[in-house]
């Protein structure tokens, strides 16, 4: 596989091996990958070193949820980063692809760290590739400030800013919530595609309502979290910020509607974190262990 074979620091209370018995237990199990890349980044770059400070940030807390009155009680595999190519999307997806692929086949569930988003679209890519889900009955769940839905941007088709439009090519169903930022294509894309988008003033007036859009979702769902989904206030280390966001509880809240749903995987992305304590990867690292208490 693609993969860095030095990994210093792996996400809190995870292993570093695949074992066969984690493999055979009656829950799920989930491999967890970095992917440091950011070449599509357009503002403020450094998602690169997300996976490092997320991993970081993660022993920061308890391996018990007041909230959920739960313990932590899953197995999760940390494996590395994986061997980006700087500059290079393309081999960088190639090789993505090879590794989610590897890990779909090994009966984990990925969880991946950004890494600039674009490179949801090679791990996405991989379920259709293995036949592992088919896309047209998978949800893609988006939090995001922005749509991603261009159809290409400076030239380029795939990017940070196209990546919903390339993963909508594959045929799920989207939902993206957080949306404050979107050109009129994009907008009028979304309305004529079928996409539903929830803006933050309809989140945090209907919060309840959110919640009910996510527990009545069918079938096999994919999460994808950009950071900038929250306001700058609780994310400011991102690739793109946006004010207006949602809070971190809004965010938690949402995560927590998809207890008991068949999540095939979650990615958390641009995260541009340059030094330990900063509450972009802090919140980033609460998001993946809100994930793992549900299971």
């Amino acid at each position: 596989m693609h993969l860095y074979t030095e990994n210093p620091l792996k996400f809190a209370f995870s292993k570093t091996e695949f074992e066969y018995s984690a493999l055979t237990e009656d829950k799920p199990s989930f491999g967890i990958l970095g992917v440091p890349f950011d070449s599509t980044t357009t503002y403020q770059p450094g998602a690169r070193y997300g996976p490092l400070f997320v991993r970081e940030a993660s022993y920061n807390f308890e391996k018990y949820n007041l909230f959920l009155d739960k313990s932590l009680n899953t197995h999760a595999q940390d494996i590395g980063n994986l061997e980006s190519v700087p500059g290079n999307l393309n081999k960088t997806c190639l090789n993505l692809e090879s590794v989610i692929s590897s890990i779909l086949e090994g009966g984990l569930v990925p969880i991946t760290i950004g890494g600039e988003h674009s490179i949801s679209y090679g791990v996405v890519k991989s379920y259709d590739l293995t036949g592992t889900h088919n896309m047209q009955d998978v949800t893609i769940l988006h939090f995001d400030a922005h749509m991603d839905l261009r159809d290409d941007y400076m030239g380029e088709k795939y990017s940070h800013a196209t990546v919903m439009r390339r993963i909508h090519d594959l045929e799920p169903h989207i939902i993206q919530m957080g949306i404050r930022s979107a050109s009129a294509e994009e907008t009028h894309f979304a309305r004529d595609s079928g996409i539903d988008y929830y803006t933050p003033p309809e989140i945090k007036e209907d919060i309840h309502g959110m919640e009910n859009i996510i527990r009545k979702i069918k079938g096999p769902v994919y999460v994808t979290v950009d950071m900038d989904v929250l306001d700058p206030a609780y994310a400011p280390s991102v690739g793109t910020p946006t004010p207006g966001g949602l809070s971190p509880h809004d965010l938690e809240r949402l995560i927590f509607s998809l207890e008991g749903k068949e999540v095939i995987g979650l990615d958390v992305v641009e995260v541009s974190s340059n030094s330990i304590g900063d509450i972009t990867s802090i919140n980033a690292a609460k998001t993946i262990l809100d994930f793992l208490f549900l299971q």
